[in-house]
């Protein structure tokens, strides 16, 4: 984490959440003071110039990519499947590194026909992390309720573990940790060195699970201060990402939705963080052994 009275340097704010061209989502977040952004593949993909002129404007931003997202439905493949999903893995590897991003997030995978066994899943998470050293990228993988059979952190953790890849650790949802019911769910088993990324939103009602919103604008304000500070305390010192996309904020101008990212940063920053107790001299390692 870096060393500034506001902690601003950490939050990064996901494109997703932004209308317009990647030009106006990367000029509305630096003119605003945003660092770094969270980008995706559609950002490179879809601009109308091409992948290079994307990356072009991406440089020319002055702009960290903090994460780019995302390789999806990836474990639990054998054959000419996993053959394929290897190469689409590549080319998100390849654009990752053309913005000289160090992070790929990768989503539990969310097909029923994938294989369940621990086993396979692991063997799976190390062959990618191993693709991915070349290129001096980390593997952020995230647990989601949609998933097959990763669903809670719990389970990712209990991979990336099994796993063991210096380039492979967890990517952690705030919302989807503070709405979590799992016994299996346990911060205090984390080791702060495996938790490459975090994901900051609130929510707008219990009941619409997928309409996001800035950290202190919903209804889990005080949760996410609470979770922001344990995991300081942890000894996370990485980037957090605010990923907030509604349709609300969708037809909105970037520069407001911005300035309501930078809002949300400024609280969590000025406010959480500042009063964060000193972090533990040393942080065990936990986790689970699963079959």
């Amino acid at each position: 984490m870096t060393v500034n009275s506001a902690n601003m340097d950490d939050f990064g704010l996901d494109s997703a959440t932004l209308a317009g061209s990647l030009e106006g989502k990367l000029v509305a977040a630096r003119d605003t003071g945003f660092s770094q952004m969270v980008l995706s593949s559609s950002d490179l993909v879809n601009h109308p110039g091409g992948m290079d002129c994307a990356v072009a404007a991406v440089q020319a931003s002055g702009l960290r990519v903090s994460g780019f997202q995302s390789l999806n439905d990836y474990e639990g493949l054998s054959g000419p499947l996993l053959v394929n999903k290897i190469n689409v893995a590549k080319a998100l590897l390849e654009m990752c590194h053309a913005l000289k991003s160090h992070l790929l997030v990768v989503n539990a995978s969310t097909l029923a026909t994938a294989a369940s066994d621990t086993a396979t899943l692991v063997r799976n998470l190390r062959q990618l992390a191993m693709l991915a050293i070349p290129r001096n990228i980390r593997i952020a993988y995230r647990a989601h309720p949609q998933a097959q059979v990763v669903k809670e952190f719990g389970q990712a953790w209990d991979l990336v573990c099994m796993a063991d890849m210096p380039n492979l650790g967890l990517c952690l949802d705030a919302t989807e940790v503070l709405t979590s019911t799992s016994p299996d769910n346990d911060l205090d088993m984390l080791d702060a060195e495996k938790l490459f990324f975090v994901q900051l939103a609130d929510r707008l009602d219990p009941s619409r699970t997928n309409t996001r919103l800035f950290p202190g604008e919903g209804i889990h304000s005080a949760e996410l201060a609470t979770l922001v500070t344990t995991l300081h305390q942890l000894g996370y010192r990485g980037d957090y990402g605010l990923s907030a996309a509604n349709t609300d904020y969708l037809q909105m101008p970037a520069p407001l939705v911005v300035q309501r990212a930078w809002d949300a940063a400024m609280w969590l920053g000025q406010e959480v963080l500042q009063r964060s107790v000193p972090l533990p001299n040393q942080i065990r390692l936990k986790h689970r052994l699963s079959g």
